[in-house]
């Protein structure tokens, strides 16, 4: 029994990394100062996912002051056709050489001063959880599955799971 637990978890866990390696675009959700939840669109510098992942950002910015606060995060990812939500703990990290690793173009395009510049940082999200959907057959399948629940009046089909990291 513990190994097919074991294996469907490192299914799930693949599955969470494949998602997030093809959507990299995330919204990251936390607590401002005063208690409300408040999201950001960020790019995952490190899709490479082991139940972290790495965003590059200014500390000066209020998302910063507020993880700092209360290091509580989600991070959703949105595909075509699939999803993962990440429950987890954020850090801020002044890590220049990690930043040189992952400093790109798109990097170059949103930041200023590049990666040894004391106001860029990491935001680096340890998940606890992730949770993720999927619809069969991609975005034409979750068409088909809508038009037929929506017939037959039965939910619609997918896989969905909750993955201890």
């Amino acid at each position: 029994m513990a190994e097919n637990t074991d294996s469907r978890t490192e299914e799930g866990r693949e599955k969470v990394a494949s998602i997030i390696k093809k959507t990299r675009v995330a919204m990251l959700t936390h607590a401002d100062g005063r208690g409300r939840l408040v999201s950001h669109p960020m790019a995952t510098q490190d899709v490479e996912f082991d139940g972290t992942v790495l965003f590059i950002t200014e500390r000066d910015t209020d998302k910063v002051a507020a993880i700092t606060a209360n290091p509580q995060v989600n991070v959703a990812y949105s595909g075509s056709a699939e999803w993962v939500s990440l429950s987890g703990t954020a850090r801020v990290v002044n890590d220049v050489e990690k930043m040189r690793e992952l400093w790109g173009t798109f990097t170059e395009a949103e930041m200023e001063g590049g990666p040894e510049d004391g106001n860029n940082v990491l935001i680096v999200v340890d998940a606890d959880t992730a949770e993720y959907w999927e619809s069969r057959g991609g975005r034409i399948g979750q068409l088909f599955n809508l038009a037929r629940s929506v017939t037959t009046k039965e939910p619609v089909k997918g896989e969905n799971e909750v993955v201890d990291l």
